[in-house]
């Protein structure tokens, strides 16, 4: 499935969750997509948990002061 699919499909859940759910099953459903997505991610292999976590800077055990 390509990602233009995927994303159609998506658009689609986030329509009916917004017009039948309101705002906030709108946003319930975004929330969790986005959670599927990255579980999805790692699970493929393309994402590695620690980098969610990592800071971007120096580790804290460089900095003194």
């Amino acid at each position: 499935m390509s990602m233009a699919v995927a994303g159609l499909f998506a658009g689609i859940a986030l329509a009916f969750a917004g017009w039948f759910g309101g705002f906030g099953a709108f946003l319930l459903v975004a929330a969790l997509g986005a959670i599927g997505f990255l579980v999805g991610r790692c699970l493929d292999g393309d994402l590695d948990p620690g980098d969610l976590f990592r800071s971007r800077g120096r580790d804290r055990g460089d900095r003194r002061g």
